[in-house]
């Protein structure tokens, strides 16, 4: 039974449900607070490279957009560690087949908007603010262009605009409605690397088939490859402190260059517009949203509206796209009851988005504080050696959140198992290892006696 839909917020996880919606039978209208970007080829918002996984490969299949979207795409089966002593390469997976894929964000969404576009069934509706939403009778408020007031009617309203939803803030005003949003002391600023003409990996300034890292120990640079050969780089900084952004507040391009060419000696040279890109781009907050139910009547949540997380696991995209998985099929499953359709879509997704919420926050520590570390390293290559040994006890967790589809809830407790199983085995060695050494210490003795 086909329904009429309205999703608020043409951005990534929008658009697509639209597509899948669509192809689905429904009758869906978008509605964009934005204006149309295919004139700029351009839109608003955060730019920050996605990596895009299996599960996010999984839902662009479904859609019809899985060849489409990997012509411009680049492989990253591993990330390049930079440090002090060089630079090392650190494969994601045991499987050298295994990587994620750098995609441009704004080149996916317009992508994603074209194909909504191209159904009969799908209008998108651009300069439409919304501004309230009547969450029982599935009634969304906007502003036309002209900013006359307009009502939309439908079956059931999706909100997918955004970690700071007009959608949910309907719902804020409602009791019972838990919300939090927790701010990370640290803020990200994007930078460039430009193709270049010469070189081994030309025309990438370096090794273009992976993620790479500076660590810097309480903050970090990153650098996703695009299909022009140019860098995106993010800085990952403190607010405050020695390598905080306020240390460069007011700092000259000299200044801009030398602080840079300490930090992250090998990144300068391949950097010409660093100064000019610092003091012009913003810095922008990392937040994570968390909020239940994220139904209310009528109206339901989807992607960063409900549960927005931090970039650091690559999987913010793949989560919301596994959303809209999960709301097509429960539609699917129960064609007459949307109101039964839409709480096992929650009830589906909300564990899952708090998993990756945490993991994510986890994976922030471990790339800035450890990938320089030999230690860690050893430890990555232990976890794959065991998956490749014992595949059925041992997977590694990088590899269940970003190579399988196995919900991210259950990911994370197994990895706490073989985690908690690891430390037991370890501990016994070690004590068996102790008992062995003090038996040879008393035959030692003894024998020293009998002498």
């Amino acid at each position: 039974m086909p329904h009429r839909i309205i999703i608020v917020g043409a951005g990534l996880a929008g658009s697509l449900l639209a597509v899948q919606l669509g192809r689905a039978g429904h009758h869906v209208r978008i509605l964009e607070r934005r204006s149309d970007p295919r004139g700029s080829g351009v839109l608003g918002g955060r730019s920050i490279n996605l990596a895009i996984s299996v599960r996010g490969f999984r839902a662009l299949e479904r859609a019809g957009l899985h060849d489409r979207i990997l012509e411009d795409a680049v492989e990253m089966p591993g990330r390049m560690i930079h440090t002090g002593a060089g630079s090392i390469f650190q494969p994601y997976s045991r499987d050298a087949n295994q990587s994620i894929k750098s995609v441009s964000r704004g080149g996916l969404n317009l992508a994603l908007i074209e194909a909504a576009d191209e159904l009969e069934n799908v209008e998108i509706l651009f300069d439409r603010p919304c501004k309230s939403v009547n969450l029982a009778d599935a009634i969304v408020t906007t502003t036309n262009p002209d900013g006359v007031e307009e009502t939309h009617t439908a079956d059931l309203v999706v909100g997918a605009d955004g970690a700071y939803s007009a959608v949910r803030l309907s719902m804020q005003m409602n009791p019972r409605f838990n919300f939090s949003q927790n701010y990370l002391d640290h803020g990200y600023k994007e930078l460039t690397i430009p193709p270049v003409t010469e070189g081994p990996h030309a025309p990438f300034a370096l090794e273009p088939r992976a993620l790479h890292i500076w660590p810097h120990g309480g903050s970090m640079m990153i650098a996703l490859p695009n299909p022009d050969g140019s860098f995106t780089c993010t800085l990952f900084w403190p607010y405050k402190g020695d390598h905080g952004f306020d240390r460069l507040e007011h700092a000259e391009p000299a200044e801009i260059v030398a602080f840079f060419e300490e930090a992250y000696p090998n990144a300068v040279p391949i950097m010409p517009t660093l100064a000019e890109d610092y003091r012009r781009n913003p810095t922008s907050p990392l937040v994570t949203i968390r909020c239940n139910p994220w139904n209310i009547g009528r109206t339901v949540l989807l992607g960063d509206s409900a549960h927005a997380i931090v970039p650091f696991y690559g999987q913010g995209a793949n989560a919301a796209f596994e959303d809209c998985d999960e709301l097509v099929d429960a539609l699917a499953r129960h064609p007459e009851d949307i109101d039964r359709a839409i709480r096992e879509y929650q009830d589906a997704r909300i564990d899952n988005a708090n998993a990756i919420a945490d993991l994510a926050i986890e994976n922030f520590l471990e790339m800035r504080d450890h990938t320089g570390s030999r230690v860690h390293r050893l430890k990555k290559k232990g976890s794959q050696m065991l998956g490749g040994l014992v595949p059925a006890l041992w997977t590694p967790l990088y590899d269940m959140v970003s190579f399988t589809t196995i919900p991210y809830a259950v990911a994370r407790n197994k990895a706490r198992r073989q985690s908690r199983v690891a430390g037991m085995v370890g501990a016994a060695i070690i004590s068996i290892c102790i008992l062995l050494l003090a038996m040879f210490i008393v035959i030692l003795a003894g024998n020293s006696a009998g002498s």
